[in-house]
């Protein structure tokens, strides 16, 4: 044993205020390169305590689907998929592949492999490579730090005791613009919208900015409580229509368990820091989960237009890596709040 490994054992066992804040400091690696500061100011998530779909191993989800376009196996494609070779469905369809679960989750959603992984004390989900980092340097002074995170389902929040929006494979970020390696702002993706503030004003652990993931839809905020998304972009307080929760549930360090990659605006390419890593999933253009299911799909309905079984989503590569401003173009005007509302009332 080395003298580092011996002195994180004795900090380990002598520590009486030990806390997963403190376990992540301690035990978070990375490959040599990642710059510091996307390691030191990178977020910590608080998952919903109720919340069943934790954040998912990334391989889990290619060992339990199957590519299809328009409902049907695609032929001569790789197999097995794996995340050294899934771009090469982008020959048999584009962004018209699903990653199809094997068994239908329609009519079987408790599936184990959808419940992803519960974060241990320090914060790591053992065993589950579960987020994607990647680092963007846009210019000499300005660096955008993306940090993705992977669920293996997201469970729509029900709307007047009716369920919309579930649906097989999620992906949701948080990213951070450092300028100088100076953390100035922060945007939290919310569904198809989300939120912007300055480093300042949001809650952190230690220099540690904090995300609330709500639970089933895993959207992130900067507070707890609860948050009516109706009007996008903006959060009232309460609970009327479109609500997400969140609160202080297992506390899940993402750099713990990560791939990490550098990106090239220009040329719109990934470099893994660590060789070993595979990169090609990263340009995978199609879908991370099922086709919508059609309204005469067992337990599938279409009420208002919205359907309880939805489509999977994009991968990173489609979330406006190389942007402008810390929000994605969609979201106008570009508002980096310098507070955080009041407390929100609890679930």
């Amino acid at each position: 044993m080395g003298v580092q490994s011996i002195a994180l054992s004795l900090l380990i066992l002598l520590s009486s205020a030990w806390n997963p804040a403190e376990a992540a400091v301690v035990r978070r690696r990375a490959p040599p390169g990642v710059p510091q500061y996307a390691l030191d100011y990178a977020p910590l998530v608080y998952l919903h305590s109720d919340d069943e779909y934790r954040p998912s191993n990334i391989r889990s989800m290619l060992r339990n689907t199957q590519p299809r376009v328009n409902f049907l196996p695609i032929s001569g494609g790789p197999l097995p998929v794996t995340l050294d070779n899934i771009d090469q469905l982008n020959n048999f369809g584009g962004d018209s592949v699903y990653l199809t679960s094997i068994k239908d989750v329609a009519t079987d959603i408790e599936q184990a492999w959808l419940k992803g992984v519960t974060p241990d004390a320090s914060g790591l989900t053992d065993g589950a490579i579960s987020a994607a980092i990647i680092i963007n340097e846009k210019d000499a002074n300005t660096t955008d730090v993306f940090y993705f995170y992977f669920y293996n389902f997201n469970s729509g929040p029900p709307v007047w005791n009716i369920k919309f929006g579930d649906h097989v494979g999620d992906w949701e970020h948080i990213m951070v613009r450092f300028q100088n390696g100076v953390p100035s702002a922060l945007w939290y993706s919310q569904h198809a919208d989300g939120q912007a503030f300055t480093y300042d004003a949001v809650q952190k652990l230690g220099k540690r900015p904090i995300g609330y993931s709500a639970k089933g839809s895993h959207a992130n905020y900067a507070l707890d409580g609860n948050h009516d998304h109706t009007i996008p972009n903006f959060n009232l307080p309460g609970a009327f229509f479109l609500v997400d929760f969140t609160n202080k549930g297992p506390l899940w360090d993402p750099t713990l368990s990560a791939y990490y990659y550098k990106f090239d605006g220009g040329s719109s390419t990934f470099t893994p820091y660590n060789p070993a890593s595979p990169v090609n999933w990263l340009y995978f253009k199609g879908k991370w989960g099922d086709q919508q299911y059609p309204k005469d799909h067992p337990n599938q309905y279409i009420l208002f237009g919205q359907a309880r079984f939805s489509g999977g989503p994009t991968g990173p590569l489609d979330k406006e890596l190389q942007r402008k401003d810390i929000c994605p173009s969609n979201v106008k005007p570009c508002w980096v709040r310098p507070f955080l509302t009041a407390k929100l009332m609890k679930e």
